[in-house]
């Protein structure tokens, strides 16, 4: 079960470097046809710079280590991810360097329908650009349910 103790603990802060062959990449897996994940010089034109897909922030987890992740212990077992959110408060784009820091945000119970007891878990992630300027903000919820979870 998650520890309601860790609330408001942070991991260590990790860099992410948005490289365009990534976003090119990432545009394609998820077929988003935005001509300026694919072409730089209309891009700029455009936009001022090739940005970021907006889910593209979930590959931060390619760049995280285990220091950069809040100390939680959960049983892998009983782990769903139950939600995924993204705040985009500026324009990212490819060539900036972000550093993200991701603390608990929350954690709470529910009572499950199965039986048992659903801890639910917030991590906040929080992006900023090279001079500190905070450029998004990732939530996800993570679930421990009351009993194993079952394949199928």
């Amino acid at each position: 079960m998650a520890d309601k103790s860790a609330i408001d603990k942070s991991g260590r802060p990790f860099k992410m470097p948005i490289e365009w062959g990534k976003v090119r990449e990432f545009a394609r897996a998820i077929k988003d046809p935005n001509p300026a994940y694919f072409d730089p010089e209309p891009a700029r034109r455009e936009y001022g710079g090739v940005p970021i897909p907006v889910t593209f922030l979930m590959t931060s987890a390619f760049w995280q280590d285990e220091y950069s992740m809040p100390a939680v212990q959960f049983d892998l077992g009983r782990v769903l991810h139950g939600e995924q959110e993204f705040e985009l408060l500026k324009p990212i784009y490819v060539g900036d360097v972000l550093t993200g820091v991701t603390r608990v945000a929350d954690v709470y119970d529910k009572a499950g329908s199965r039986g048992g007891t659903m801890t639910f878990t917030v991590l906040e992630t929080t992006y900023t650009k090279e001079k500190g300027e905070r450029v998004a903000i990732s939530r996800s919820v993570i679930l421990e349910t009351g009993q194993p979870v079952k394949p199928g």
